[in-house]
């Protein structure tokens, strides 16, 4: 739960979610619920979860791109603070992007199409419009777990310079705007992400790997906390155990456990050693 103070501020206020895909949108949204906050969200068609309707007050459509409507849809709501949660697939900038007016203009100024610079763009373009974007991490600190290992199992002496390896290698590859998860085995790098995501990096090293691989997740060194935070669940351990991986290390602090009960339960019947760690 949040602190006090945070629930006291937050109490009744209303506040704009910008959902994207995957869970965390609906675990914002619950914790945020929780919390007494009101939410007004805007969800992104092909990606956010059809379920977000039922834990937000109100919830607006759009298509990837449509920047214009998203702003309208706040300042009728009379949003002033946002946060968005959840990633959108940059595969969907080729296959389902629709910008309207505002978006394609804001698109035609921006010079690179990095993560990190389109998402700083867009809250640019919010916080010019009054509208405030918040960290994404707002009461979610109990799933940011701290320097340590998670599960029953530890790491094997190996395992810890594969994770060591792995994490600076993670940390390299998001400085360059990349990908946030490299796959490592024997102290070879097999897998680095890059467009198409974490779990399909994970899968592309694991048929390398072929067992007993680790798993790396981190914090771009440049992260903003207002969005795209690294976040692993429960699919992420069932494919290393289906793909017979033997380790998930995530950055301390820095990243969020979707269903964190059910995803550390998951593991250790799995026999899988989850570990957030810092060097």
């Amino acid at each position: 739960m949040a602190s006090g103070l945070i629930a006291e501020s937050y109490f009744m206020r209303k506040l704009g979610l910008i959902a994207g895909n995957g869970k965390f949108p609906l675990i914002f949204a619950e914790q945020a619920k929780l919390e007494g906050v009101s939410l007004v969200a805007v969800a992104h068609r092909g990606e956010t979860p059809k379920a977000i309707e039922k834990v937000v007050d109100a919830v607006t459509w759009v298509y990837v791109g449509e920047l214009g409507k998203i702003i309208r849809t706040f300042h009728q709501a009379g949003v002033k603070e946002a946060v968005m949660a959840g990633g959108i697939q940059k595969v969907k900038l080729f296959s389902n992007f629709r910008p309207d007016l505002r978006g394609a203009a804001f698109l035609a100024r921006m010079k690179s199409r990095e993560d990190d610079q389109l998402l700083r763009g867009v809250a640019g373009e919010l916080e010019g419009e009054g509208i405030r974007v918040l960290e994404s991490t707002l009461f979610l600190s109990q799933i940011m777990p701290p320097k340590g290992v998670l599960t029953r199992r530890s790491p094997t002496p190996q395992q810890w310079e594969d994770i060591r390896i792995g994490f600076e290698t993670a940390k390299e590859v998001g400085r360059l705007g990349v990908g946030q998860t490299v796959v490592v085995k024997n102290r070879v790098v097999l897998a680095i992400e890059a467009v198409e995501g974490t779990d399909a990096a994970i899968r592309r090293g694991g048929v390398l790997g072929k067992k007993g691989f680790v798993v790396v997740k981190v914090s771009k060194p440049q992260q903003d906390l207002r969005f795209d935070v690294p976040a692993v669940g429960v699919d992420t351990i069932r494919i290393l155990s289906e793909l017979k991986g033997a380790v998930l290390a995530i950055e301390a602090g820095k990243t969020i456990l979707l269903e964190k009960e059910e995803l550390l339960g998951e593991a250790d019947r799995k026999r899988i050693v989850v570990a957030a760690v810092s060097f």
